[in-house]
């Protein structure tokens, strides 16, 4: 299972990457030593870290965490600066801030058959929550999907934790050809009983999935990663609309009711600063690449 062994860590090293993984192209997993946010981490919360005191806040759902050794696990994708600049860490170094565990918990059901899905870099955040219900005895059928075989993670261990297990991938390199939303229609089809659906992935994916539930009404919810700057609510800037009310996705989420999400609103979100992270990753490029002026990462 991921995040089971550690390093042992000095305590007055800051907030070491005990062990870090590749786990596919440019999708990294980082076990960092955080022993007061192990020991309140629960599925569906998130943490905000800063990689030097001139980073931005970027706020990652927790992937897992270990209560005795006092870590917790994120996965990144590489996507925007941060991220790249997150990437070039090694095992031994350390992130200046790691605030957490933020926001609500996941309401998990005591009883009946839930399935889980998880899209792209939307698997990682599914982890915790079917390990959460594998461990209550609930019947999990999980569907994950992706562009491509390579662009798979955790399909190992999500197997093993499963009553049953699929996978979709764009380009049919492995599992079945197509999207979850398909397997997820075809399992409703054939007649098989679900209570509950719990989706994570990119919005459009989140949007399709609720497009299928919602007149079967079979209660879904799904992981809102909207823009986040404080992560206690008093920036704003996570602003949500949900069932036609202003919500803060950092304080009321990330999870919610997917019937009252206005996903077209979400969708639009998206492109806000597309211009100034692409700036911003041309401008610093060269900095990212730059192992000379590594240093010590708790003071970059």
């Amino acid at each position: 299972m991921i995040g089971e062994e550690t390093n042992n860590v000095k305590p007055d090293l800051g907030y070491k990457i005990v062990r870090k993984e590749e786990l596919a192209p440019n999708i990294k997993l980082f076990e960092i030593k955080a022993p007061w946010v192990a020991k309140k981490a629960a599925p569906g919360q998130f943490i905000i870290l800063r990689v030097n005191e001139t980073g931005e806040r970027v706020p990652l759902t927790i992937a897992n965490f270990n209560r005795d050794a006092g870590t917790v696990t994120i996965i990144a994708q590489e996507v925007g600066y941060t991220t790249k600049q997150l990437g070039q860490l090694r095992e031994g170094d350390a992130v200046l801030d790691f605030v957490g565990p933020l926001g609500q918990p996941s309401e998990l059901p005591e009883s009946g058959t839930v399935v889980c899905i998880g899209g792209g870099i939307g698997i990682a955040p599914i982890y915790p929550q079917v390990k959460a219900l594998s461990e209550q005895g609930i019947n999990v059928i999980t569907i994950v999907g992706s562009r491509s075989a390579e662009q798979l993670i955790l399909t190992k261990d999500l197997e093993e934790l499963s009553s049953k297990f699929y996978v979709a991938t764009d380009d049919g390199s492995q599992g079945y050809k197509g999207f979850v939303t398909d397997i997820l229609q075809e399992l409703l089809n054939s007649g098989t009983n679900v209570d509950r659906v719990i989706a994570i992935g990119p919005i459009v994916m989140m949007k399709a999935v609720t497009a299928i539930t919602q007149p079967r009404n079979i209660p879904t919810t799904v992981s809102l990663n909207s823009l986040m700057v404080d992560g206690t609510g008093m920036c704003g800037a996570c602003r949500v609309t949900i069932g036609g009310e202003n919500k803060f996705a950092c304080i009321d989420g990330p999870e919610f009711d997917a019937f009252q999400v206005d996903f077209d609103e979400q969708l639009q979100r998206q492109d806000f600063y597309r211009d100034p992270e692409m700036k911003a990753m041309a401008q610093s490029h060269c900095h990212i690449g730059d192992t000379s002026e590594r240093g010590d990462p708790r003071v970059r």
